[in-house]
């Protein structure tokens, strides 16, 4: 009999695998039983790769041959439907790519597969990357429809990396990738109770997915734990995947959690409270658990986002993707759509479908921009990485902190077709998405039977450390639950 799956991570997957109580393609049977059991209601897929099973018996093959292997070999992961793997369609949830599925592999699921992993899936997402429309509906993409939360129906999972966050959470896979430009897998993983990692733009490569902002976007893992996030983390960037120690393992009971090996030190900006009074009562009280482990916390004052900053934000994502998203659309082999301005005119033409329950301001703006040579987008971009990294961040990290610590969201609101989302909290995500600087995000316990999360932001190209402290985080919180489904 197999071991139980219901636990499994990503890195125990791997160990079982090893010792010979478990293979690729028992793996990939149970989560393909799962998923045709609970996708239909869940919409937390595009599509299912139909070469998963053949993939996996592949990788036992390799096994049983006694080839050399990565650690993650012949383990599935979910990718965004915004990432390009042939097999898949690549829609980035937008009716204007379906039936021009991707002819080649972005440059990070090549890393996937020479690593051994099997594409297992492609995720629903907030359509666009959640950058087309004012008032969109985290989740909801004209192709997958509204993506719901595992924890209970008629929730938000979260955007825009909404089916991975959901998809983890339902045990569809032990492993996602999604992309973050502001706070889009931070607030999956917090809504859904995993752990989420976007590392500093630039660490993995973004070839081959579809694009928002080059300052802003990142690719990056998600999981079911600080040690899974950071396994998949290494072959996302290329780098050999570390051993993991005792502290990175499964989170336990929270009792008999040590004390790290060094005095971690922690900063608590009052300033990046969601306002929600449940949630801030938990991070509170997370917070004393983590004084307990050994691991000091201190306040630390940083400066709001104010409408300037986040007007600022806005401009400079629109001018970026009237240039990145027209170069890829134009460079992708097959695509039906070669511009912005092409998907606002097929939008328009099949208002029903794709703008029934908000609008595309933000294409439009983009069309009509100018792209960076627009004169409005030099000061933008200025006063914006002034502010994050000049104001607030830099003067944070002064204090000597190895990474500031806050709640990354409320829990996870009705979804609301006709009035968009209505989330608290995301303060955290603003200043490290404009410096292009790391965030982690890990559970911290439930409100209301509902998880929510805290995040961790590190320096640029800290993300090594950063998962280091997150993991001495998670084993002081001790957080194991999950969905009653799953």
């Amino acid at each position: 009999m197999p071991a139980p799956l219901h636990d499994l991570g990503a890195l125990e997957a791997a160990g079982l695998m090893g010792d010979g109580q478990l293979t690729s393609a028992t793996l990939v049977e149970h989560l393909l039983a799962r998923i045709d059991r609970r996708e239909p209601t869940l919409h937390a897929l595009i599509a299912v790769n139909k070469q998963a099973l053949e993939q996996a018996r592949a990788a036992d093959a390799r096994r049983s041959a006694g080839a050399p292997l990565s650690p993650l070999d012949g383990i599935p992961v979910v990718i965004k439907d915004n990432i390009e793997a042939v097999g898949l369609p690549a829609t980035v949830g937008s009716l204007a790519l379906v039936g021009s599925p991707a002819e080649r592999d972005a440059g990070l699921v090549t890393r996937l597969r020479d690593a051994g992993m099997i594409i297992l899936a492609a995720s629903n997402l907030s359509e666009w990357a959640n950058f087309r429309g004012q008032h969109s509906t985290s989740g909801w993409s004209g192709v997958g429809g509204l993506t719901d939360n595992p924890w209970r129906a008629g929730r938000s999972a979260g955007g825009s990396s909404s089916g991975s966050g959901a998809a983890l959470a339902a045990r569809f896979a032990p492993l996602a990738v999604g992309t973050e430009t502001d706070g889009s897998i931070t607030c999956p993983a917090a809504l859904c109770g995993v752990v989420g990692i976007k590392p500093t733009v630039g660490t993995v490569p973004t070839d081959g997915v579809a694009p928002v902002s080059a300052s802003q976007d990142s690719p990056g893992p998600m999981g079911r734990s600080v040690a899974d996030v950071e396994a998949l983390l290494a072959v996302l960037t290329g780098s050999e995947v570390p051993g993991v120690s005792a502290a990175h393992g499964r989170a336990g009971t929270g009792s008999d959690v040590e004390p790290p090996a060094r005095r971690y030190v922690l900063g608590a900006p009052a300033v990046w409270l969601t306002g929600d009074p449940d949630t801030d009562g938990l991070f509170a009280r997370t917070l004393g658990l983590i004084r307990a482990a050994g691991i000091a916390v201190v306040a630390i004052g940083l400066p709001d986002e104010d409408d300037r900053v986040a007007a600022d934000e806005v401009a400079v994502l629109v001018h970026e993707m009237s240039d990145d998203l027209d170069a890829y659309l134009a460079s992708r082999p097959g695509a039906a759509v070669a511009s912005a301005a092409e998907v606002v005119a097929f939008n328009t033409a099949h208002p029903d479908a794709e703008l029934a329950h908000y609008g595309q301001e933000y294409f439009e703006q983009a069309v009509a921009s100018g792209g960076r040579a627009a004169p409005q987008y030099p000061g933008a971009r200025a006063r914006n990485v002034a502010w994050a990294v000049d104001q607030a961040l830099a003067p944070a990290f002064a204090h000597g902190v190895d990474a500031l610590i806050a709640p990354a969201y409320g829990p996870a609101w009705r979804s609301d077709l006709a009035g968009g989302d209505s989330f608290s909290g995301g303060r955290v995500t603003t200043a490290p998405a404009i410096a292009g600087w790391p965030i982690l995000t890990l559970p911290i316990g439930l409100v209301e039977g509902l998880p929510v999360g805290a995040s961790l932001v590190g320096p640029e190209h800290g993300e090594d450390h950063l998962l280091e402290v997150g993991a001495a985080v998670e084993a002081a919180v001790g957080w194991s639950e999950r969905p009653s489904e799953a």
